[in-house]
């Protein structure tokens, strides 16, 4: 499901027009990027959790040339689903 199935889903089952659904995805959206920016989470019962996690730097290789590279610390983003999601 693309970003255009889920908000007409959202408009059909909340019963709203496409264009308020776009507001209202486009919000959680944001608010959610904003949160995970700032080091939070984002916890939505029944549904799961995330979060950010940092990975530390470590050795790699280039699969094309064999040579051993470093590969920098990031921050990645972390999605926990739900133990019941799919019950």
């Amino acid at each position: 499901m693309n970003k255009v199935e889920l908000i007409a889903a959202v408009a059909e089952k909340a019963g709203m027009t496409k264009v308020d659904a776009r507001k209202a995805v486009d919000a959680i959206v944001d608010v959610t990027k904003g949160e995970l920016k700032k080091g939070g989470k984002v916890a939505l019962v029944g549904f799961g959790t995330m979060g950010v996690n940092e990975r530390p730097a470590r050795q790699g290789r280039n699969p094309r040339t064999g040579k051993t590279i470093k590969i920098a610390a990031k921050k990645v983003v972390r999605f926990k689903p739900a133990a019941n999601i799919l019950k």
